[in-house]
């Protein structure tokens, strides 16, 4: 058994508060506390939670099972295509070949960086796609973009809304150019879903960054943010290697993508599946019935405008001849 140093602090009993200017003294951090204030917790108190600080609502990295039951609310869910493993089509050897760190990922109990499922989420059913980032950094590879795409197709056999949780580094460097095409196979999928007139929603977990984010996570009718979440194409030691200049504390953080327009709403965990549920309401259509009548507005506002920019070539070469200045003809007359 592993000794741990334990540190008692008796000051806020003692209701004794720091001089001005002194650091404030806090616990040191370990696997069972909160990285930002050092509150302590029991194992099963932050589960019931569901891994979100109450004392500061810093929200911890959830596994993609996890993360199905908590959209489920610990209803049956069907786990969808989980026979598909990553196969090593070029050979690629870093510091140890790539079967063998997928096979090292596995053992954490994920066989990939998505996992695909259906599911009941408050009355709606759904399709729900979730990324991993403790599998090889939630990378996106073949599988992920073949499940991702399947999982749009099995929601457009079926008329469901797709529900995506992204967490990744981006595409992953050791399958290629193999991994950067699964960035134009997902954005097709969402087309698919776009022209089925299938609701889209896109909650961005800490961190959705590289080609993950220049591609299916930036596309959804709605997108939502988890607090505190990096949500930018490069990182910020990234870039301020690259720029040597220091960027601000909360550079590509939701909070600031919320402010820049990037998502729709900074959304906590512990609301987060009430509120995709509002919104699933709102968006669901009974098959057979015509759609509303803000919808209806909306299709014939954009067919029109359709209609004009069609026509603006004809229109400004009608305006270019009537501006053109006109010459008399053999009789002297304008024409």
């Amino acid at each position: 058994m592993t000794k741990r140093q334990i540190t008692v602090s008796v000051d806020r009993l003692r209701r004794k508060r720091p001089a001005e200017g002194d650091p404030v003294p806090r616990l040191p951090a370990d696997e069972r506390s909160c990285p930002r204030c050092q509150s302590h917790y029991r194992a099963e108190e932050i589960r019931r939670n569901l891994r979100v600080c109450g004392t500061c609502g810093h929200h911890f990295p959830v596994a993609a099972r996890e993360r199905v039951d908590q959209l489920a609310g610990g209803g049956p869910w069907v786990e969808l295509w989980p026979e598909l493993r990553a196969s090593d089509p070029l050979q690629f050897v870093d510091l140890q070949p790539y079967p063998d760190r997928v096979e090292k990922a596995e053992r954490g109990g994920s066989n990939e960086a998505i996992m695909c499922a259906e599911l009941d989420l408050r009355g709606h059913r759904c399709a729900a796609a979730v990324m991993d980032f403790s599998f090889l950094g939630g990378s996106m590879g073949a599988v992920v973009g073949e499940k991702l795409a399947r999982a749009c197709e099995r929601c457009i056999d079926k008329g469901l809304p797709l529900v995506v949780v992204t967490a990744s580094g981006g595409a992953r460097m050791q399958e290629g150019v193999l991994a950067l095409m699964q960035m134009a196979k997902t954005v097709v999928a969402f087309e698919w879903m776009h022209d089925a007139e299938l609701p889209v929603i896109v909650v961005l977990a800490h961190p959705t960054t590289g080609g993950v984010w220049a591609s299916f996570a930036s596309l959804g009718d709605v997108t939502y943010a988890e607090p505190g979440a990096l949500i930018a194409f490069s990182g910020p030691r990234v870039i301020e290697q690259t720029t040597r200049e220091t960027l601000p504390d909360d550079f590509g953080r939701a909070e600031t993508q919320l402010s820049n327009g990037q998502v729709d709403a900074v959304v906590d965990r512990r609301d987060l599946a009430d509120r995709i549920a509002r919104v699933l309401a709102i968006l669901d259509r009974p098959t057979g019935l015509d759609p509303p009548p803000a919808v209806t507005w909306a299709h014939a506002r954009a067919e029109k405008a359709a209609e004009v920019a069609k026509n603006l070539p004809d229109l400004s070469r009608r305006l270019v001849a009537k501006a053109k200045p006109r010459r008399p003809d053999e009789d002297g007359e304008i024409s």
